[in-house]
């Protein structure tokens, strides 16, 4: 690498944009004028002296939300964190009437505690903000220029701040919504809260990394065990259910689509029909179709062809298999549609050709229709794969995760996701410890797949390829 490309590449990185910030506050502390220090402690006040009343007004507002929320609020939950709480609620009963005496909610405390802690991240960005906006004062009037005015500030928010307006409100939205809940489920995989630990009676506290040796241990009271079977599963339910549903819509549509098939609307229109049906009725139905008391089991039985009932959902290679070829009802209908607009565009000059030098119809789909397919349904596939790892309304729906065995920990069956062995640890056992590690582990399998074969797309390796 050459010095340039060296310099470049520090530059870019993190401990050089930290110290690129500090040195600036650095500058504007010692080159700046009293209003700019004084703007370090009293955020907005140098904006107000300059007569930037809107940009004054809105930073000095932040600090007295910030200093009120703080010492009403915030800074005791922040305290409590690294403990989680000391005192349990608890009833006293020594006296003639019971009283209550309430104590600490380790819940409340790492909820309230991680909000806290981003309203103070919020804060320090923000004084940031106005630091930087005193060092621009500064520079436009060593400069000789105008201070921009608040009419000026308040016109800029809905023209070129436009976009900054518009997104405030969602991206406060997706921090409260999405980004705090996500770390308080990653805090929690850090904790003790199970059962045995729920709050404000029996409080929960950090324990580390004890939950992940926990999930990964083989043997004694270990979830290792149970842990690499259901990922197992789940690998290979992703598998088939994608690339089944994958190629055989891909057949369907090419059957339909293929010259002398009649009543194609016919035919298109009865697939589709699968689709409108909700998948909580038409599963259901089937689960109750292939029970051991079944319509499937009943008739087999009625015409002699068996002797005892199929234990289509107690045994664990039927249930597996059934699952993947129920799933092929469910899966077909769309990947068909989408796979007929792609055919429709592939240029009939291309086969033509083909013809001409003597291919068959087989050499034509692997030289032409496939390749043409996974350049335009590569990301497609990518999603399709990552929900199966995820389907949950599939398996849950057919077998409730069953059949159910002693070998497993958790509660978990043979026919289980991690998805749904994670519902049954919240829901069924109250293990919200475990639940927290394994929905950890579900984004880890989920986003080293998604890359690995993101990076391995034609469709991203050559974009050019098909255009």
């Amino acid at each position: 690498m050459s010095k340039d490309n060296k310099s470049t590449a520090k530059k870019g990185t993190p401990l050089s944009g930290i110290g690129k910030g500090l040195r600036e506050i650095g500058r504007t502390f010692t080159e700046g004028d009293w209003t700019a220090k004084l703007s370090f402690v009293i955020m907005g006040f140098g904006q107000l002296l300059h007569r930037q009343f809107l940009r004054g007004i809105i930073f000095l507002a932040i600090e007295i939300f910030f200093i009120y929320y703080m010492v009403t609020f915030g800074a005791v939950y922040i305290s409590k964190l690294p403990t989680l709480g000391t005192s349990a609620t608890y009833v006293d009963k020594s006296g003639n009437v019971p009283v209550t005496i309430y104590g600490d909610n380790s819940f409340l405390i790492l909820l309230y505690g991680i909000l806290s802690l981003f309203v103070l991240f919020a804060f320090l960005f923000l004084w940031r903000v106005n630091i930087r906006q005193n060092r621009q004062i500064y520079l436009l009037k060593k400069a000789g220029k105008a201070l921009p005015t608040s009419r000026q500030d308040f016109r800029s928010l809905f023209t070129e701040n436009f976009d900054k307006t518009l997104l405030a409100l969602p991206n406060i939205g997706i921090f409260v919504f999405i980004v705090i809940p996500i770390i308080f489920m990653i805090c929690i995989a850090f904790t003790n809260y199970d059962a045995q630990h729920q709050p404000p009676s029996n409080l929960f506290g950090w324990v580390g990394l004890e939950n992940f040796k926990n999930l990964l241990s083989i043997g004694g009271s270990g979830f290792g065990s149970t842990f690499f079977t259901v990922l197992g599963w789940t690998l290979v339910w992703a598998f088939f259910a994608t690339f089944l549903n994958y190629f055989l819509g891909m057949g369907v549509a090419i059957l339909i689509n293929k010259k002398g098939i009649r009543f194609k609307k016919l035919w298109r229109t009865i697939l589709v029909m699968t689709i409108a049906i909700p998948q909580f009725v038409s599963l259901l139905y089937v689960y109750k179709l292939f029970a051991n008391d079944g319509l499937v089991n009943a008739y087999l039985l009625k015409w002699g062809l068996i002797d005892s009932y199929i234990p289509f959902w107690s045994n664990v290679a039927i249930a597996r298999v059934l699952i993947i070829v129920i799933n092929l009802w469910v899966g077909i209908p769309p990947t068909m549609l989408m796979a007929t607009g792609i055919l429709m565009n592939i240029p009939e000059d291309l086969y033509e050709s083909a013809r001409i030098d003597g291919a068959n119809a087989f050499q034509m789909f692997r030289s032409i229709t496939l390749p043409y397919m996974l350049f335009v349904t590569g990301p497609y596939l990518l999603t399709a794969f990552t929900g199966n790892l995820n389907n949950f309304n599939v398996i849950f729906l057919l077998t409730q995760g069953n059949p159910l065995s002693m070998d497993l920990a958790g509660g978990a069956g043979y026919t289980d996701l991690l998805i749904t062995w994670l519902y049954k640890l919240t829901v069924n056992d109250t293990n919200y410890r475990m639940a927290a590690v394994i929905g950890i582990m579900v984004f880890a399998v989920t986003a080293v797949i998604s890359l690995v074969v993101y990076r391995l797309l034609p469709s991203v390796r050559d974009e050019e390829g098909f255009q």
